[in-house]
């Protein structure tokens, strides 16, 4: 199995299809900074879904079992349910999910289900309507992303929430949302993170996931929850289960790092190759892949980038180091 320098497996391969996005998230496209005369992607550099196909097999022929289709927006790419079909299609691919806003899904989930898709992940920060408008910087209301929730259950989509944490922005609602959708699906909670450039974070708006526990519990201190296993090696979060059974997941990058488990490679929508969420730069795959490159010449690439990763900012992050250069926008490489 191909390891990094920290010992880490290639097992999961995130994939961007998009820059592109219908809100503007505070935390990871503010209306400020990506507004309407904002340059995105043109067409032509954005990786076919042929070259996606065939670096996705580069990757699955490496180890990796799990693709997760990110953007931006991921249901703002035309034709989306042809590439899932393509991606589910591969040999060793045991898991295809998707992260979206959720607001296309109604008109979407069925189709994507065909398709071969297995789950999605929807983003969704508070149900109070003024939070939720001022959080995805566009005024849409919670309801919206709620029908997209609906209809992926409906098609028999496996369903996750996340929610990012902010504090003085949506602290005092995880309670009710988590009352509200946890009957649906596991919810995850989000420590606000200092991913991109633009996002303003701070130490300071962080709520470490053991008050996000406390808030969510009846009596104020978290007491009623408990640590469970995780699914997986490797899992993101924190599994959690309170006192009637519903799981919460509690996502912890500032608190507690879980670099040293970290097995994601991300792919951006015009074929670089980033080897953490925090990167400031990739190496580029679509250029070899257009210059006529074989495949195994990509693997040998991927394997090379692989081998020497050493990544583990989060883990960094409270460490004194030298100022780190411009990251790589999250709308770039999805999360």
């Amino acid at each position: 199995m191909l390891r990094d320098q920290l010992a880490r497996p290639l097992r999961d391969l995130r994939i961007s299809v998009t820059d592109r996005c219908n809100l503007r998230c505070t935390y990871c496209m503010p209306a400020d900074v990506f507004g309407a005369d904002y340059a995105f992607l043109p067409r032509a550099e954005l990786l076919t879904f042929e070259e996606i196909e065939r670096l996705a097999r580069v990757f699955v022929d490496l180890g990796v079992s799990k693709l997760r289709i990110t953007g931006g927006e991921p249901t703002l790419r035309r034709g989306l349910p042809e590439l899932i079909g393509r991606l589910s299609a591969l040999s060793g691919v045991e898991d295809v999910a998707l992260t979206t806003n959720g607001l296309l899904l109604p008109r979407m989930a069925g189709e994507l289900k065909a398709a071969g898709l297995h789950r999605v992940t929807v983003s969704i920060d508070s149900l109070d309507p003024d939070v939720f408008g001022r959080m995805n910087g566009l005024g849409t209301h919670p309801q919206k992303v709620m029908d997209g929730i609906e209809a992926a259950l409906q098609a028999g989509l496996g369903v996750k929430i996340n929610t990012v944490v902010q504090r003085g922005v949506n602290e005092d609602g995880l309670r009710n949302l988590w009352l509200a959708l946890r009957d649906k699906a596991v919810v995850r909670f989000i420590e606000f993170m200092d991913v991109g450039n633009h996002n303003g974070w701070n130490l300071d708006s962080v709520v470490p996931s053991q008050e996000v526990l406390a808030r969510l519990s009846a009596d104020g201190t978290g007491a009623e929850f408990r640590p469970v296993n995780p699914n997986y090696q490797g899992e993101v979060a924190a599994r959690h289960v309170g006192a009637q059974g519903h799981e919460v997941g509690l996502i912890s990058s500032v608190s507690a790092p879980f670099c040293g488990d970290c097995s994601r490679a991300r792919l951006s929508a015009v074929g670089v190759l980033y080897t953490c969420l925090f990167a400031g730069s990739g190496i580029d795959l679509r250029a070899p892949l257009r210059a006529g490159a074989t495949d195994a010449q990509m693997n040998a690439v991927v394997s090379g980038v692989w081998a020497a990763r050493r990544d583990r900012y989060s883990e960094e992050r409270g460490e004194a180091t030298p100022e780190r250069a411009a990251k790589v926008e999250m709308s770039h490489i999805g999360g």
